[in-house]
């Protein structure tokens, strides 16, 4: 999607959270950035920032829009308002389709509803076996050729379990610059497993999900990916075991990148005591002493983006009995207030901070150059505009999702979001910035 050519001076606005300045955008690009009140607004529309923090726009690594196939869960178009109003302008979708993304094909019609809807620039993650089996490599070559130049390949929802076939996946994927990221689970430790292995799982009845499972698969392919000198990525990481794995492995210079939830930044297995299927999540919520362990890992950077797993489902599957419910909870609308609410405001990360782990990084490890750019002149207007005063409670009936499994539902969080751009346009306006258009400005 192109801009559509307008216009727009944002004014007293903080980029990572500096001094206030104003901001010029022309059609899709950042023209010109300086001191409050010394810009030209001839012909602009004009946007009062009122000293809020300016970011990079948003990129999730890690999203799951459920079409084609699961159109009553989600939809491109759906998922990616959600995306917007999340202050998101690039998403990577999931593999996990019907029919799975696993050939050129697949990835393309994605990556053309992205197109179409124009929200978000939509990145197909291409499957790394045929129909998420794992049994042979589906046709990585052609979906890194293909129009939608994919560079990010995952069987999540399911582990690639088999580590001949990963270290054939890590070795083919070299040739054009790709990742594999892995969604850990030793499917045998974990079969029927329910919540997070432990006492509270014993007390509920509920077959536990033991760490061990995530960790060991961890362990394996960081090994294998310095075996081969091939780039992996780990989705989810849940346990304080598997960032002191995470951790031994950048210490050796093995190109390993991880990435943490939001929910597993907030929530804990306490939750499972209410039997709500809205908290039962693939890996599980884990206890306080994982909480606290990813939320320094991703301070000092072992974890080096944040990614919401989002993944919507139909009434029907979530408002069930535990066992048979689904596992999976929304993310995108949350994600920066979950990140405000547990890493800016007790100190853990700075505005700048906020900025490399869920633009800049997310950004480079999917290979997508012009997104994770500076808010600097001559750069692509990818912008988040986000007031960190302002919260509210979580009100899942004015989502912009089609499905209302969100675990935060009521509970009271940062509401950041005041504006989004994507290359230039607003797909985001709060109505406090709705101003028309000014010739001037005294």
């Amino acid at each position: 999607m192109t801009s559509t050519g307008t216009t727009h001076l944002l004014t007293d606005v903080r980029p990572l959270g500096a001094d206030p300045v104003d901001v010029r955008i022309e059609g899709a690009t950042i023209v010109a950035i300086g001191a409050p009140g010394t810009l030209d607004a001839d012909g602009a529309r004009v946007l009062p920032g009122a000293g809020r923090v300016l970011l990079p726009g948003l990129v999730d690594l890690h999203t799951h829009l459920r079409e084609p196939g699961r159109e009553d869960a989600e939809t491109v178009a759906t998922g990616s308002a959600a995306a917007a109003r999340g202050g998101f302008t690039a998403v990577h979708a999931m593999a996990n389709t019907d029919p799975v993304a696993d050939t050129a094909g697949v990835v393309e019609q994605v990556w053309h509803l992205g197109r179409d809807t124009g929200l978000v620039d939509v990145f197909p993650v291409g499957a790394v076996t045929v129909g998420l089996r794992g049994e042979r490599l589906a046709e990585l070559g052609a979906m890194a050729d293909s129009a939608a130049a994919v560079r990010v390949f995952s069987d999540d929802g399911r582990c690639v379990s088999d580590a001949v076939l990963m270290r054939r996946a890590l070795e083919y994927v070299k040739a054009f610059d790709g990742v594999i990221a892995q969604h850990a689970q030793e499917p045998r430790l974990t079969a029927d497993a329910q919540m997070n292995e432990g006492a509270l799982s014993g007390r509920l009845g509920l077959r536990g999900w033991p760490a061990v499972a995530e960790e060991a698969i961890i362990a394996r392919d960081v090994l294998l990916a310095e075996h081969v000198g091939s780039r992996l990525h780990v989705c989810h990481v849940s346990t304080a075991g598997s960032v002191e794995i995470i951790r031994w492995a950048k210490s050796r210079g093995i190109d390993v990148t991880a990435e943490v939830t939001p929910h597993h930044l907030l929530l804990t297995e306490d939750l499972a005591a209410s039997y709500d299927p809205v908290f039962k999540v693939n890996p599980p919520l884990r206890r306080e002493h994982d909480v606290q362990a990813v939320r320094e890992a991703l301070a000092d950077g072992t974890i080096d983006i944040v990614a919401t797993d989002h993944a919507p489902h139909p009434v029907e599957d979530k408002e069930c009995e535990w066992n048979v419910a689904a596992f999976g909870m929304l993310g995108l609308e949350q994600a920066l207030a979950v990140v405000i609410e547990t890493m800016v405001a007790p100190g853990l990360l700075d505005w700048a901070g906020v900025a490399d782990r869920m633009a800049i990084a997310p950004a480079r490890i999917g290979r997508r150059a012009g997104h994770g750019r500076p808010i600097a002149v001559g750069e692509p207007a990818n912008l988040v505009l986000v007031d960190p005063q302002a919260r509210g409670p979580v009100d899942p009936a004015a989502s912009s999702s089609r499905s209302r499994n969100n675990p935060y539902a009521g509970r009271d969080l940062p509401a950041p979001v005041v504006a989004t751009f994507l290359r230039g346009r607003p797909t985001v306006l709060d109505g406090s910035l709705a101003a028309p258009l000014a010739a001037s400005r005294p």
